[in-house]
């Protein structure tokens, strides 16, 4: 099975628009099951953090965004986030990607940062759009 590590630009813009690409991407981890999701304590703080911000609460028209979150980290594999990296990404903020991906044998990093993908390939981890990865679930 695939597994995948996923941007918290990806959580976000998921529960804004639960139609859109992204919305149905995380359709298919919650219900279809046709991926695994790995997460790190480091994502899951900004993913948190995120969802907490002002801007990004008026846009969830109720929708508990905290324990909707909780759903997805109990369904996915938390890895402990034992492994560090430093400048493999421009921002470096974006290192705890590709470590989590590492820690967790994921082969991909799926996000829509445009400054990201500049890396396309860290240690044998791709990093693809919301939408290659969709492809290649085959939507």
């Amino acid at each position: 099975m695939l597994r995948a590590v996923l941007d918290a630009n990806v959580y976000v813009s998921a529960i804004i628009q639960p139609r859109g690409t992204l919305g149905r991407l995380l359709g298919k981890f919650l219900h279809a099951e046709t991926f695994e999701v790995v997460l790190s304590p480091a994502i899951v703080d900004e993913v948190l953090r995120a969802l907490a911000y002002p801007k990004v609460r008026k846009l969830l028209r109720g929708v508990d965004a905290q324990l909707w979150f909780e759903d997805i980290v109990v369904l996915a594999d938390l890895v402990a986030g034992a492994q560090q990296l430093s400048g493999v990404c421009e921002d470096p903020d974006d290192d705890k990607y590709v470590a989590a991906a590492l820690e967790g044998r994921a082969a991909y990093v799926v996000t829509g940062d445009q400054a990201f993908p500049a890396l396309k390939e860290h240690a044998g981890v791709a990093n693809v759009t919301p939408r290659s990865f969709l492809d290649l679930l085959g939507s």
